[in-house]
């Protein structure tokens, strides 16, 4: 990918521009982090860029960026720039195209995302970024007050990176944080849900819960069972425990999925009829949060006797001709006594026998 990339930085610089990764995939790559991201800065133009790469696309909502695929590999492409002014505490108000990399980099938020690559693969960090790589301090890039009033998603992103790198917080952004904290509930819940599952996604997760909840931003993130939970191998897990589906947006599959492991925390999770309705991974969520050990849930669940209702040697046509009735309300019923008598191993699962049971039973 980096070989792909600096071919795509020798493509703009051969036509007499500047141009070089920028950001997330310089810092990992010092870092030893593999990263899939690539951000190129460059001194040409969008449209100088689109007259380089014919196949080049303009998006709509990232004025001044560009998007190249070179070898099935995704590039963002985006001019130095000055940013002036900027609107709700989220985007600028005007964008000026600059030539100065330096004058680029300061309209960056923190400075070890402004370290840079040029065609040749050697490093360039005009703003010290690799010496905060080397110490694990996230710091901003000028005054942070100002750079987390220009854009609040920023309070966000210093968790998030402090999370994801075990790096500390420095001190102006600390106090910085706490200052202008109350900005974050204008702040769209679609944008503090994309960090917030970076933040709990990650294998610092913890220490990303400890950082919101020392920062106070749990209040203005309107997580009130922030301190509640327990993080477990599924975000799932978090969200459900935060309790928030009426506030953050989550796909239909989400929903589901909370609702499933909220009901299952509830239950013993290594019952069988508990195991049987919620399925193995909803139990293995609650069982997480729980304090069941997950080996026990999995093998549990293998060992059930059903596992849906297709399982079960009997089928409601079975069940109507064995009570001579039609169709109704009374096979769920029955099914739901069956299922249970079944997975408790108190009715084998034959045919023949079921019917006897619900012969006895219910005729």
């Amino acid at each position: 990918m980096l070989e792909v990339a600096l071919k795509l930085l020798e493509e703009i610089t051969s036509r007499g521009f500047k141009a070089y990764i920028v950001g997330g995939f310089v810092r990992d790559y010092i870092l030893g982090i593999n990263s899939n991201d690539i951000d190129i800065t460059t001194s040409a133009t969008p449209k100088d860029i689109k007259e380089i790469f014919d196949d080049s696309c303009l998006p709509s909502e990232d004025y001044g960026s560009v998007t190249v695929i070179m070898k099935g590999i995704r590039f963002e492409i985006t001019t130095f720039r000055k940013e002036i002014g900027y609107i709700d505490n989220r985007r600028p108000a005007e964008v000026k195209y600059i030539d100065d990399l330096y004058e680029d980099l300061l309209r960056r938020d923190f400075t070890i995302n402004t370290i840079c690559m040029d065609e040749d693969g050697n490093i360039v960090d005009l703003l010290n970024g690799q010496e905060d790589l080397k110490n694990g301090v996230i710091k901003t890039v000028g005054i942070a007050k100002d750079r987390f009033e220009e854009d609040v998603l920023r309070i966000l992103r210093a968790v998030r990176f402090a999370t994801i790198l075990d790096f500390r917080l420095d001190n102006e952004v600390i106090d910085a944080i706490k200052d202008r904290r109350e900005l974050l509930s204008s702040l769209s819940y679609n944008r503090k849900k994309e960090e917030l599952d970076k933040i709990f996604g990650s294998s610092y997760a913890n220490k990303g819960i400890e950082l919101l909840l020392g920062l106070g931003l749990d209040k203005y993130l309107e997580l009130e069972n922030l301190s509640k939970v327990k993080c477990t191998s599924s975000l799932i897990g978090v969200w459900t425990v935060l309790d928030v589906l009426d506030k953050y947006p989550f796909s239909a599959n989400e929903r589901e999925l909370i609702s499933a492991v909220k009901e299952a925390l509830n239950y013993n999770n290594l019952d069988p009829y508990t195991l049987y309705r919620f399925g193995l991974y909803a139990n293995s969520v609650a069982g997480e949060i729980n304090g069941y050990d997950i080996k026990n849930i999995t093998e549990s669940y293998n060992n059930l006797v059903i596992q849906s209702k297709k399982d079960l040697d009997i089928s409601s046509q079975d069940i109507m001709n064995c009570l001579n009735r039609e169709p109704g309300s009374y096979l769920k019923e029955i099914y739901g006594d069956v299922e249970r008598q079944v997975l408790y191993k108190r009715l084998e699962n034959n045919k023949d026998r079921i019917i006897e049971y619900i012969i006895s039973k219910y005729r």
